[in-house]
């Protein structure tokens, strides 16, 4: 049984035995489970990749909310000044990601940013094509993409 199948499993008997079928009382018995599985993984199996991923998602979670708040300052800033900041265009990316999973991924987080939006993808799958309302210089734009948003979406599918 995988360890994400056992946090599950835990969280439901939690949530069974105390009675309170909700969506807190759940997410506190997979927290639970987590530690509590943490805490025995060397008895079960040895060491898991599992809670490694996790704290990966996790610390990905919040770098990807800290931009979206600076993302939308930034945005916000441009539309309610009377002075527009922005120099909108249109970049290729040369992609690291290979699998559509991993494209599909970077491009769905890309289009969630507001002030960019991923537009296609070339047919050899190595570039992305995105409208940037922010784009002063293309190569900063690009670089901050790949060394930000793609090196973490390639550590996530690691």
């Amino acid at each position: 049984m995988s360890m994400f199948l056992g946090n599950i499993l835990l969280a439901l008997v939690w949530t069974l035995m105390t009675g309170r079928m909700t969506p807190a009382n759940l997410a506190a018995g997979f927290v639970l489970s987590f530690f509590a599985l943490l805490l025995t993984q060397r008895l079960l199996r040895g060491r898991s990749a599992y809670f490694r991923k996790i704290v990966q998602l996790l610390v990905f979670a919040a770098w990807f909310a800290r931009e979206l708040i600076i993302s939308n300052l930034k945005v916000a800033y441009d539309v309610v000044t009377p002075k527009h900041h922005s120099r909108p265009g249109t970049i290729g990316i040369p992609l690291e990601v290979t699998t559509s999973a991993q494209i599909t991924a970077l491009a769905n987080l890309i289009s969630l940013t507001p002030g960019t939006l991923s537009l296609d993808v070339s047919d050899d799958r190595k570039t992305l094509y995105i409208h940037a309302m922010f784009i002063d210089d293309p190569d900063k734009v690009r670089r901050e993409i790949k060394e930000g948003l793609e090196r973490r979406v390639l550590e996530l599918w690691s």
